[in-house]
């Protein structure tokens, strides 16, 4: 299997700072007070260990959360009670927002994007220009200046969309225009997880597929320099959102995104030249789920049957594995659309191996350790955190120490340099900083942690451990310390 280098993509290294930023090499002396400090019992949420000779206090393991930020099975845009998830998926044509040459009505993407955000989601999505049984997605005005364009019957099209002619060197122009000006006004937009490239091939695919050349003799999908010069649109007009090609190739190995694999445990694992993890291999990427996500849609033709005690489901491509967990594994996909979890839903022991599953996608963070020293007007933290899921956190949400008093209240608050998307899958990091206590009036504080979730109501990002939520909802309880 081939590995590129950990310092290949640089350009992402510029955006997500993937070195841990250390404050302090040595925590500032004084004194340590610890709920517990004198007592041999196990920790529990509410009591936490004893500190160590050194200072250190063992953090309790908890459950994997049931849902959290950025990862899990994903349904389309709606609110459902069926199962837990914290994003949710939606298509849009690009006429719905592009009305002329340079012309933009970003109305019905606003909607959407806020619709989502108002149920504490990030959205993933992406725009097609051809949706098989839906009426084209191409801009009138590209339609009306002559833009040829092949009617076809696949996938029950029956002549509802058209497939573009997509060298046209207008339609090149306007998803030049289009994909900077997205860049433009939604790059870094808290709304927003993921968003996939799409525009090209049916569904936004980047295929045309039985139109391919091979299975059929015309090929109506985009030259490779067409595709090369989409690839580099996107790269240039987003540097903070984090973006998702269909395939992996050399084309895109170098290029800030990662991928969705939209055939997940069917097309999936290597063997047949032209699966998923095939395509990596071929591209030099198997490594790119370190520093770029990975995400896409667990087959829907065995969305139903994969958790059945016993899966019977279609073999729907010859050779095809129908295996969940190796596939998440080889991927490192982060998360998956997967409609049949939340409508019509799993029941009984079927859902709680659906369940287990969208907890095995993504990151999976836990503090082992943390320490908390007072010295003058000064607060030294330290916390040692470990990843135990399948990728790094898909962004630099900032993680912040918050110091509450006897009353229950936050009187501080400070933010760190600590960069979750270093905290890879068996790289365990110790974090340290040290933060003014200036303003805080002398007494005794509980020190709680917690990755702000740039979306104002947006669900918390919760660590797999016992005091998750036990002082502040939404916040890891860390310790005490006593400001003198």
């Amino acid at each position: 299997m081939v590995t590129p280098s950990r310092t290949h993509h640089t350009g992402r290294t510029r955006r997500r700072g993937l070195s841990v930023l250390v404050a302090l090499s040595t925590l500032v002396g004084g004194g340590l007070l610890l709920p517990g400090a004198a007592s041999a019992h196990p920790a529990h949420p509410g009591h936490p260990a004893p500190a160590s000779a050194h200072g250190w206090r063992q953090l309790a393991p908890g459950a994997a959360p049931r849902a959290n930020p950025l990862e899990g099975f994903i349904p389309y845009a709606g609110d459902y009670s069926t199962f837990p998830y914290a994003m949710e998926w939606f298509y849009l044509p690009l006429n719905a927002v592009m009305t002329g040459p340079d012309t933009f009505d970003w109305g019905a993407l606003d909607t959407q994007l806020d619709t989502i955000a108002a149920r504490g989601h990030q959205a993933a999505f992406r725009f097609y220009l051809d949706y098989p049984g839906k009426p084209s997605g191409v801009p009138r005005y590209l339609l009306d200046g002559g833009l040829v364009t092949h009617p076809y019957q696949d996938f029950g099209n029956n002549g509802v969309s058209v497939s573009p002619d997509y060298d046209d060197p207008a339609l090149d122009s306007a998803l030049d225009r289009f994909i900077a000006a997205l860049g433009a006004r939604y790059d870094g937009d808290p709304r927003i997880g993921f968003l996939q490239l799409g525009l090209l091939g049916f569904w936004g695919e980047w295929h045309t597929y039985p139109h391919d050349g091979t299975t059929l003799p015309e090929d109506w999908f985009a030259s490779p320099a067409e595709q090369r010069r989409i690839l580099h649109d996107f790269d240039a007009a987003f540097d903070t959102t984090r973006l998702q090609a269909r395939y992996p190739s050399t084309d895109n190995a170098a290029l800030d995104m990662g991928y969705h694999d939209d055939s997940f445990a069917v097309e999936t694992l290597p063997g047949t030249g032209w699966h998923f993890m095939d395509k990596a291999i071929a591209a030099g990427t198997t490594d790119k789920w370190r520093t770029e996500p990975v995400g896409g849609e667990l087959r829907p033709e065995i969305q139903g049957c994969i958790f059945d005690a016993t899966p019977d489901c279609p073999v729907v491509e010859d050779g095809a594995d129908n295996d969940f967990a190796g596939s998440v594994a080889a991927t490192h996909a982060s998360w998956l659309l997967d409609q049949y979890a939340f409508a019509p839903g799993h029941t009984g022991a079927d859902r709680d191996r659906a369940l287990a599953g969208a907890q095995s996608l993504g990151y999976r963070l836990r503090v082992t350790a943390a320490r908390t020293q007072a010295g003058g007007r000064t607060l030294a933290v330290g916390v040692r955190m470990e990843n135990t899921g399948v990728a790094p956190f898909s962004y630099d949400w900032p993680v912040q120490i918050a110091a509450v008093d006897r009353r229950g209240r936050i009187a501080r608050t400070w933010t760190t340099p600590w960069k979750l998307t270093a905290i890879e899958p068996g790289e365990p990091q110790r974090l340290t900083a040290s933060l003014g206590a200036s303003g805080l009036r002398p007494g005794t504080y509980t020190l709680v942690m917690r990755a702000a979730n740039p979306l104002p109501n947006g669900v918390p990002l919760r660590f797999a451990n016992a005091d998750q939520d036990s002082t502040v909802n939404g916040w890891l309880t860390l310790g005490t310390t006593r400001v003198r």
